[in-house]
């Protein structure tokens, strides 16, 4: 019952602000126009510009909507030039909350009047955004500091909007014909994931000193201090930094800094996040993003915000990486052959299908100037071209999909001409290389050993066991329709990877068995021996089970 009402709160904030005409060619619109009579339709905001009451509407109606505003606020190449500015308005001038109930959380949070914690407080905000607001203060040794605080209530307003997308993806899931691949219940639950970490503030302290750690001395990007000892769940106090937006060309431009190469920069830390650091700052609008003016002669970032970041895991990570460069080099039968290796489309489909319908996609694209070319309108194309062959949705990938949004926009703002393909490529190739050497698989082999060393003793009893139950017939198999899949899968990784499983597996074994013979006997049967056998057979399996590079 909550959704339904709270579906028709919504219904009710469009009709006020004058927005039904926005759906009114949709099956929601068709009816919409029975609520007029309870809506209070507001006839003063007629004459007001759409995109203002756009934005007004969704800053009304709450955290997911304002999220959904100021992802369209960076595409400024996909939206009206007066909606995107007033959409640009939800990233920090959201209506704030009264500065005393600010001040009261903090001392609650702190457990101490702010005169304690502070030598100064600013009860006017400084920035207000959907979740939590940002206050000046100064702390006592006289360094500036912002203090962010979570709204009132907003966990509640969180909980409705969730319940309401479970109601609606529960209707796809039983009347969706491709709901199985859509996965409706899965991306609210990915959703829900990512707000309910936003409201964690120490969560977020966490995030940011991580980042600053990653990126310390970086003529890059800036990540400022967390002070932990007046850092909560509820508050958060970190270094006072000072910038421009940078989506403010005309402040950037007056400080002098080559909007070009500070473009370039913002590619280039993004994709290093992805594929060097596996993490990411997953809400990078202007808002989030600033420029340092200090820096104007090697002008670097700076983040704010680090409520939602994203990782992936190892496997998500090799197939992106492998699709990116296979776009770079415009290798369409790659594409198609990584999306199936993935388990993104279903094996059954025929390569070559797929492959020419990638090339239909791509290939209107490469005879234009690449800096024409938009990476984000290329991916929802293919996107799109998948779903028709059965694509299954990766809940996992939709930050990642938001962020590329978000970079490729802001980095469009700082130069239209930037040709991102050609600055991505070069970073992708770089660290492609430093994650497949011979050097990093070592390291990884020698953070692996120790485990399987202390794994070894038990093998021999486990091979004789298994070897009796084949024996005497009691070994018994229990699989399901997706661990089948999983075998074709396997089976078509070819004979490379059963060569190197069988070796690995064996060399494992024979070093279990030296061991368990290993009472300061001979050389040969010592420990050490055992363990270099171990890591050997490790070493096969390793590369048995590692995804293949073409």
């Amino acid at each position: 019952m909550k959704p339904f009402i709270r579906a028709l709160g919504i219904a009710r904030v469009l009709l006020r602000h004058r927005l039904d005409g926005l759906l009114e060619n949709t099956a929601f619109g068709r009816w919409l126009w029975l609520l007029r009579p309870f809506a209070g339709v507001r006839n003063e905001e007629a004459n007001l510009p759409r995109g203002q009451r756009l934005r007004l509407a969704l800053q009304e109606l709450g955290p997911i909507f304002v999220k959904f505003g100021q992802i369209l606020s960076t595409r400024r190449d996909l939206m009206p030039p007066d909606v995107a500015d007033e959409l640009a308005l939800l990233r920090d001038q959201v209506a704030p909350f009264d500065g005393a109930l600010a001040r009261a959380e903090i001392e609650r949070a702190l457990g101490k009047p702010i005169e304690a914690s502070f030598a100064s407080f600013d009860a006017t905000p400084l920035a207000s955004a959907s979740i939590a607001q940002v206050h000046a203060a100064v702390l006592p040794d006289g360094r500036e500091v912002a203090v962010k605080v979570l709204r009132p209530g907003i966990r509640a307003k969180i909980e409705a909007d969730i319940a309401l997308l479970r109601s609606l993806a529960a209707l796809a899931d039983r009347h969706h014909p491709s709901a199985d691949k859509i996965r409706p219940q899965e991306i609210v639950s990915e959703i829900e994931t990512t707000l309910h970490a936003e409201l964690d503030l120490q969560r977020e302290g966490a995030n940011a000193s991580l980042m600053r750690r990653l990126w310390a001395n970086s003529d890059d990007l800036y990540v400022p201090e967390v002070h932990w000892p007046l850092s909560g769940e509820t508050v958060l106090t970190m270094e006072r930094v000072r910038g421009i937006g940078s989506d403010d060309i005309a402040a950037i431009d007056a400080a002098g800094i080559d909007r070009r190469r500070l473009a370039e920069k913002g590619v280039r830390v993004f994709y290093t996040q992805v594929f060097r650091d596996n993490f990411f700052h997953a809400d990078a609008h202007a808002g989030n993003i600033w420029v340092d003016t200090a820096r104007a002669e090697n002008p670097r970032f700076i983040a704010l915000d680090f409520g939602i970041v994203g990782q992936l895991t190892s496997r998500d990570q090799y197939y992106l990486a492998e699709n990116f460069m296979a776009i770079f080099q415009r290798d369409y039968r790659r594409i198609a052959e990584l999306h199936v290796e993935a388990g993104w489309m279903p094996a059954h489909l025929r390569i070559d299908e797929l492959e020419a319908a990638t090339r239909a996609v791509c290939e209107p694209y490469f005879t234009r100037p690449l800096s024409q070319i938009s990476l984000a309108e290329v991916l929802l194309k293919l996107f799109r071209t998948a779903q028709r062959y059965e694509l299954t949705l990766q809940p996992q990938l939709i930050l990642l999909q938001k962020t590329l949004l978000n970079v490729e926009g802001v980095a469009r703002q700082l130069d239209p001409e930037l040709d991102i393909w050609a600055v991505a490529r070069p970073v992708l190739e770089t660290i492609l290389r430093e994650r497949y050497s011979p050097r990093t698989l070592l390291g990884e082999f020698r953070k692996r050993l120790p485990e399987l060393v202390t794994q070894a003793p038990d093998m021999p009893r486990l091979v004789r066991d298994w070897l009796a139950q084949q024996v005497s017939g009691a070994h018994t198999l229990h699989m399901q329709s997706n661990e089948l899949a999983e075998l074709a899968k396997i089976s078509r990784e070819g004979q490379r990877q059963t060569v190197f499983a069988i070796l690995g597996t064996g060399l494992l074994i024979v070093a279990a068995v030296l061991f368990s013979f290993d009472r300061g006997g001979p050389h040969f049967f010592s420990l050490t021996a055992a363990t270099w056998l171990a890591g050997l057979g490790a070493f096969g399996a390793f590369l048995a089970a590692w995804p293949r590079r073409r």
